[in-house]
């Protein structure tokens, strides 16, 4: 039975995500600006941009297939069906027992899929380029996000995200060393996913180091608009799933009102805080050659391993 808290937490979670996405990408830019010294960008920046985009005509290239077309629709909702699945104020989620955390695995590759087979469908070389660059970050990224699920999943005994959470938010103090291992990998798949540095410069346009732009060079008008949106959404989604896997607290248990309403401003500022410091990372950090990315991935997928292999062999008690 689908109680009216869950219907109401499962509708704010996707229009907070919808909403807070772009605000953000606009904080991680003016935290990132203000640490290099620059003058920052206004805060709202994203909003305007999409606004103009979906003011503006599409310009499809010649030879485009209806592939080209559907893209931005497909990864636009597979992005907003990520948000509503991840437990970002409410355990008590109506689409949880329809999709657990391997089925969100999925919708981040279908999203991944459909983008890579967009780019090469006009037939351009820098399209073409991005793709297979963005499928070889995807085929290094996905194992290392499963073996940092598997490792959550051992110790909730589900692959259930809201499971996860509220084994571990909502149930007595345990300090689970296999989580700092978990929690290493997961940043550094986070960066690769969403195209951040040291494997991708979003802000960059150089045709010979660029990934996600390079995929999205020949769309325009509200097609580029959704896919803007969806990048902001992802970046969105992983920032929510990584809070809500290693700092549950304050994530409201069940069917309780009062404490789903106590969630907003926290997540609100869970997320300032992880802005903030994914900027500081990308301000020390030089983008790397892309081929380092298998070893900067390769190193993701060990610590997620050998915090799979502390579980089992440490803390299988527990």
């Amino acid at each position: 039975m689908i109680s009216i808290s869950g219907l109401l937490g499962q509708a704010f979670a996707i229009l907070l995500a919808l909403v807070l996405a772009p605000l953000l990408s606009g904080w991680v830019g003016q935290c990132r600006a203000w640490l290099q010294s620059r003058t920052a960008p206004p805060l709202l920046l994203p909003y305007y941009q999409l606004q103009k985009l979906f003011h503006k005509d599409v310009v499809l290239a010649h030879g485009a297939s209806s592939l080209f077309r559907a893209a931005p629709f497909v990864v636009f909702g597979c992005m907003v069906l990520a948000c509503a699945i991840i437990p970002s104020l409410s355990t008590d989620l109506p689409l949880a027992p329809a999709a657990d955390a391997l089925a969100l695995v999925g919708v981040f590759g279908l999203a991944r899929v459909f983008i890579s087979l967009a780019a090469m469908d006009v037939g351009t070389s820098f399209g073409t380029l991005g793709g297979r660059r963005e499928m070889l970050v995807g085929f290094l990224a996905e194992p290392a996000l499963l073996m940092v699920i598997f490792t959550l999943a051992m110790i909730a005994q589900s692959t259930s995200v809201a499971t996860i959470v509220e084994t571990l938010a909502h149930r007595e103090l345990v300090i689970y060393p296999s989580l700092a291992f978990a929690g290493i990998a997961f940043t550094f798949v986070s960066f690769a996913e969403n195209a951040r540095v040291p494997v991708d410069n979003p802000a960059t346009h150089l045709e010979l180091t660029m990934i996600h732009e390079a995929m999205i060079l020949e769309y325009s008008g509200r097609h580029l608009a959704l896919i803007e949106w969806a990048a902001s959404l992802k970046l969105y989604a992983y920032s929510c799933l990584g809070l809500a896997l290693f700092f549950p607290w304050g994530i409201a248990p069940g069917d309780n009102f009062l404490a789903l309403v106590a969630a907003i401003p926290l997540l609100l500022f869970k997320l300032a805080i992880g802005g903030a410091f994914l900027a500081a990372i990308e301000t020390i950090n030089a983008k790397m050659r892309i081929f380092r990315a298998p070893e900067f991935l390769g190193t993701a997928f060990m610590l997620a391993v050998l915090g799979l292999l502390v579980r089992l062999l440490l803390e299988s008690k527990v």
